[in-house]
């Protein structure tokens, strides 16, 4: 009991002098003594750490999911937790996977853009606090953590609008996808804003990824071969805009001297490559989300209500880059 004192600092009804205590952390020195953070763990009923769970199916390298991520790590840094990763195969398996992991391995979740199709999610347990980045939908009581996408939307269309482009091509993301639809909404205000009416097959819609821009931009242009190329395709993510200059550079086409593109996130690879696109503050909102998650456990472990905002919405900026240089003088035709 004495040692137990000594090492932790306790302050209770067990007292040691300094010399007892002196004695005790020598030795614990000189026996190389490190406390058992599994014990302690049961002692004061908390891990200090912090799960980040994320869907990993896709094979493609996800550079929003890293530069989140790196966030994650920073804020859990600050607040001296350990930050363990809870990979899934899939949203589908969310209502199994989820509770098991509220096991009491981390004190808490930090969860990444889940998308859930049903809406009930009375399986979520209520004992591990949860913040969700970009969720589909609000989950039960919890906090979300995203960026101002139809401001975001608006942006980057209200630009192009403005440089002088016309005829543009929105590849958003999935339907149903709360932040992919509302960054259609934005593009779709600043044309309404603008007096600019859009082709009814210039809205495109597929996946968040490198082969979703690919295969719907390659798919668009051999449907429209022959016919005018837009002169401009405003993207949903930096993954899909890659994808589409891919596709489009495989039809002979080249960015940005035959067309313009623009994506949304500013990761590193659209930094690198010096693409026009909106920026979120992805690094921001994973360590936005821990620092939330932090307030969550605290007031649990007081038995107290969570005062703070359920929805923060963090404000995003377009970057202009190289590639959306300006409208080209003349149409060329699809090949």
């Amino acid at each position: 009991m004495a040692a137990s004192c000594a090492l932790n600092g306790a302050k209770g009804s067990t007292r040691v002098s300094v010399e007892t205590r002196e004695r005790v952390l020598a030795a614990a020195e000189r026996l190389r003594y490190r406390p058992n953070a599994t014990a302690r763990a049961l002692t004061y009923q908390r891990t200090n750490a912090i799960g980040f769970v994320a869907n990993i199916a896709n094979e493609e390298p996800n550079l929003y999911f890293l530069e989140v991520f790196n966030g994650v790590v920073r804020g859990a840094t600050e607040a001296h937790q350990t930050t363990c990763i809870f990979p899934l195969s899939g949203w589908e398996e969310a209502p199994k996977r989820i509770p098991a992991l509220c096991d009491g391995r981390a004190d808490g979740l930090v969860v990444l853009a889940p998308y859930l199709e049903d809406d009930s999610t009375t399986w979520i347990p209520p004992h591990t606090p949860m913040v969700t980045i970009h969720a589909g939908r609000l989950l039960r009581a919890e906090v979300n953590v995203e960026a101002d996408d139809e401001a975001g939307g608006y942006a980057i269309a209200r630009h192009m609008l403005g440089l002088g482009y016309r005829r543009i091509l929105c590849m958003g993301g999935p339907v149903n996808v709360k932040g992919a639809d509302r960054r259609v909404d934005g593009f779709l205000r600043a044309h309404a804003e603008a007096g600019v009416e859009i082709a009814s097959d210039h809205v495109i819609r597929t996946w968040f990824t490198f082969e979703g821009g690919r295969q719907a931009m390659g798919e668009w242009l051999q449907r429209h071969r022959g016919q005018p190329l837009p002169e401009a395709v405003c993207c949903g993510s930096d993954d899909i805009a890659f994808g589409c200059i891919d596709a489009l550079e495989g039809c002979g086409l080249s960015v940005p001297r035959d067309i313009s593109i623009a994506g949304f996130d500013d990761t590193l690879m659209a930094r690198t490559l010096r693409m026009t696109t909106v920026r979120q503050p992805l690094l921001e909102m994973g360590r936005r989300a821990v620092e939330v998650l932090m307030q969550l456990i605290e007031a649990q472990r007081r038995g107290e209500t969570y005062q703070g905002p359920r929805d923060i919405v963090m404000p995003v900026e377009m970057v202009h880059r190289r590639t959306v240089p300006g409208p080209r003088s003349g149409p060329l035709i699809i090949p």
